[in-house]
């Protein structure tokens, strides 16, 4: 009997030894992430996320642990809020829109970060390159700053009497402002005076509508941004009163009530947002995955808004369309 005891002890140290204990405690930790958002909550953006991670079989209070910090709109919150998440030393961040990222590249060079971003990653400096990002970050960028130009372009050829355009965005986002410039540049060749009306506080807004409501341009373009995002019923309600045609970067906004669309599927990105996290989480250095950037774009057309304002949408532009609301 004691020498079969012995045995067992003999055989259970030999276990217990062949187990690195890094590895042990490493699979008995549940991940904490933090996300970090410009915006409100609920959002339909962060929620995409999330889904996406579900996707990947990580469930929230079952096998991973989610910090949220929302900043309501106001981008002076945000470096208080990523400082916050530090301290919790979370494993790593999901963020989204340029002064997010830029308030958490402030609060850490060593927590990894996985961002959405609208805007040229490389023009705001956030990343080296699109295939070596370099540093603590990586994430998702949906061409925007190429894609606003298109867009002017598109509302041209729908509307071709188009001469003035209003162009509303976030003053204090940096992102914006190369969209914004990108934007301008191609408005003259293409024959359109592109009205300026960027705000730095989601305030001046009804300041902007009345200003816009007098200047009565024939067309109208909402830079979104999370903050924006934040006013979408304010600003569609606007543009359905006074009957203005406008275009947007991504269809919750023609599915709330605006007109046209055209970009990548916003829901898609956030979602494989997630599988960048994923592998963070399972030990990939941030600095060794591409940032990805969309394939596929989406022209998405409300026609029970273009009956609403009383425009007529081209049959060859329809044909064309992705998805038709009715």
């Amino acid at each position: 009997m004691e020498r079969m005891t012995s045995r067992l002890l003999i055989l259970a140290t030999l276990i217990l030894a062949s187990v690195d204990p890094a590895h042990a405690q490493k699979q008995a930790t549940t991940p904490r992430i933090g996300v970090l958002y410009l915006g409100a909550a609920p959002n339909a953006n962060v929620d995409a996320f999330i889904q996406g991670l579900r996707e990947l079989r990580y469930v929230e209070g079952k096998n991973i642990s989610i910090e949220y910090r929302f900043a309501e709109g106001k981008a002076e919150r945000l470096l208080e809020l990523a400082r916050e998440l530090v301290l919790l030393k979370v494993d790593a961040i999901f963020t989204a829109g340029t002064p997010a990222i830029f308030a958490l590249r402030e609060a850490t060079k060593t927590i990894p970060i996985v961002f959405f971003s609208t805007s040229d990653p490389i023009g705001t400096g956030v990343v080296a390159s699109l295939a070596h990002p370099g540093g603590n970050i990586t994430g998702i960028s949906v061409l925007a700053s190429d894609l606003w130009p298109k867009r002017l372009e598109l509302l041209k050829e729908i509307f071709p009497k188009l001469s003035r355009v209003a162009m509303v965005w976030n003053k204090g986002n940096a992102g914006m402002a190369l969209e914004a410039k990108a934007t301008q540049d191609v408005a003259g060749p293409l024959g359109i005076t592109l009205q300026d009306r960027g705000v730095k506080d989601p305030n001046e807004l009804e300041v902007i509508f009345g200003v816009v409501s007098k200047d009565r341009p024939d067309g109208f373009l909402a830079l979104t941004d999370p903050v924006l995002n934040s006013y979408q019923k304010q600003i569609l309600d606007f543009l359905t009163k006074n009957r203005l045609p406008a275009i947007f970067d991504n269809q919750a906004w023609v599915e709330a009530g605006g007109l046209i669309s055209y970009g990548a599927n916003y829901a898609d990105a956030f979602r494989r947002a997630a599988t960048l996290m994923d592998k963070i989480l399972k030990g990939t250095k941030p600095a060794d995955i591409p940032v990805e950037q969309p394939t596929k774009f989406e022209l998405v057309i409300n026609l029970k808004t273009a009956q609403q304002i009383g425009l007529t949408i081209p049959p060859n532009v329809l044909v064309r369309a992705d998805r038709v609301i009715r």
